[in-house]
């Protein structure tokens, strides 16, 4: 099936948002009291952000250079995630209800960023009104066959329970129906019924009518109906020819982006590597430990081992793909990136220069670029700074370094788009050449503890490190990783500890 992903993604930096903990705004009136916005946050607690005071806060992120926002879920529901909605059509109070969304999208849309939402349709909240029909209309309820009832509820032995006592200490408990991860708040959606399956994409139409400009898929692989998503890909771009479709998959998933279903999937598997390279020695076992995914896939590699991977995942896809992976280092489902490299912010500003200058769409997880740290869920959920200020040297030093990233990601074709080809590795070194549209670059990041001499010889043409247009190549100025690297030679570069250099077409 041929390869068809949105132009517009090759060009576009996302940054992700946690609506609860981004910003808040006196125009949205909270019902009640919230937990403090500095205090550390709970599982259950509402800091009280909401969709206002993230327009509000737009102008900051154009100035640092973002192009694309991922929301997580704002649709009604009974949680500060909102991975449980109740109602798919209506935007949470809470965040401001439907008006502060229409602002937000057009506010968004005049500055030039593109925003996808967060589609659950494996599950919904038990507070979902099908749902409901059911817990009270029971087996006279035309809603019944939406869920997978049990055997015995269908016979009339007994009654649903979508709220057992026990299940939270890991008690086995009996609810009656089939539930996501058997969490009784979460019933899942029965997609391969008719009305629940025109019922899903008559969400996803609706909001694209709406304005939004894609969607991201939560935990695609469970649906176990083989035709759902093809079909859901062929609704959605009837609607928007453009339309991004990223799914929620942790590993190389080549079947899931042959052309029938998403444009990208989460590209873990290169953020892992990334911290991997970066973290190396200094890697938090314990919270590595507490992700499962990290836990399987997770350990220090040194250079050449870098190399290897990240030329496996860049030849895995079509390149009109990997021209639109979703490339990240960390999310609301993971430990902080800083955190995961022992707290080193200078370990983090080398893994988020690497990521944003590789091929894809990078996304920034809300507060890295301001060095937030963060343990696994609800610790990675911590409430962003009211003021650019109030994250702190660190914080803004790394805000520094990402802004002159994207700036010169946007001038310099070589950092966003092309091939990638490893040039040089050597202990926790490596050196990257990057081409597009006749023109350069190379990245060379040091993550270790000593001084590395990298022989870009592989990247010279004619001898030299020229461009192929003719002209040299020049050292971009990045503030707090690039001090003290040196050209030698024509064809090598020493980089100190902890230090990268980025070389670029005049």
């Amino acid at each position: 099936m041929p390869i068809d992903t949105p132009a517009w993604v090759r060009d576009t930096v996302f940054y992700q948002v946690f609506p609860d903990r981004f910003a808040t705004s006196d125009r949205v009136a909270k019902p009640g009291p919230m937990e403090p916005w500095d205090a550390p946050p709970t599982q259950a607690g509402y800091k009280g952000g909401d969709l206002i005071g993230l327009t509000e806060r737009l102008d900051e992120l154009v100035d640092l250079g973002i192009s694309g926002l991922y929301l997580n879920p704002i649709f009604s529901a009974t949680s500060n995630h909102r991975y449980n909605a109740y109602d798919y059509l209506v935007v949470d109070p809470l965040l401001g209800g439907d008006a502060a969304f229409r602002e937000l999208l057009d506010a968004a849309h005049e500055r030039g960023i593109r925003v996808i939402l967060d589609g659950v349709f494996n599950h919904s909240g038990r507070g979902f009104w099908p749902f409901q029909h059911v817990i009270e209309a029971g087996l006279a309820s035309p809603y019944r066959d939406w869920f997978y009832l049990d055997g015995d509820v269908l016979d009339g032995q007994r009654g649903i329970d979508a709220y057992p006592v026990g299940w939270q200490d890991g008690s086995h408990v009996r609810t009656g129906y089939r539930a996501w991860w058997g969490i009784p708040s979460l019933p899942k959606l029965r997609v391969e019924n008719p009305g629940v399956r025109e019922f899903l994409f008559g969400v996803a139409e609706h909001w694209l009518r709406v304005g939004i400009d894609g969607w991201r898929l939560d935990v695609p692989e469970e649906i176990e109906d083989e035709s759902f998503w093809p079909q859901f890909r062929s609704r959605v771009r009837a609607v928007n020819p453009e339309a991004y479709l990223l799914g929620e998959i942790w590993k190389e998933a080549p079947e899931w982006l042959s052309g029938d279903r998403f444009d990208a999937v989460m590209n873990y598997p290169l953020g892992i590597a990334i911290l991997g390279l970066v973290g190396g020695p200094a890697l938090n076992a314990g919270v590595i430990a507490a992700q499962s995914n990290y836990a399987r896939a997770l350990v220090a590699i040194d250079g050449p081992a870098f190399g290897r991977r990240l030329e496996e995942l860049m030849g895995l896809y079509d390149p009109d793909v990997t021209a639109v992976q979703f490339n990240l280092i960390g999310s609301h489902d993971t430990p902080r990136a800083r955190t995961v490299m022992g707290g080193e912010a200078t370990a983090l500003r080398l893994a988020m220069l690497l990521q944003l200058t590789l091929p894809g769409a990078p996304s920034i997880y809300y507060g890295d670029e301001l060095a937030m740290e963060g343990r696994a869920d609800p610790d990675c959920r911590r409430a962003y700074p009211v003021t650019l200020e109030g994250a702190g040297p660190e914080g803004l030093a790394t805000r520094e370094l990402v802004r002159a990233l994207l700036t010169a990601r946007r001038d310099h074709v070589a950092l966003r788009r092309g091939g990638v080809r490893v040039v040089a590795a050597t202990d926790r070194a490596v050196a990257i050449l990057r081409e597009a549209d006749g023109r350069r670059a190379i990245v060379a990041v040091n993550a270790g503890a000593a001084p590395v001499t990298l022989d870009l010889g592989a990247a010279a043409v004619g001898g030299t490190l020229a461009g192929l247009s003719g002209a040299g190549l020049r050292p971009l100025e990045l503030p707090a990783v690039a001090a003290g690297a040196v050209l030698e030679g024509g064809t090598a570069a020493t980089l100190p500890p902890q230090s990268a250099l980025v070389l670029v077409d005049d």
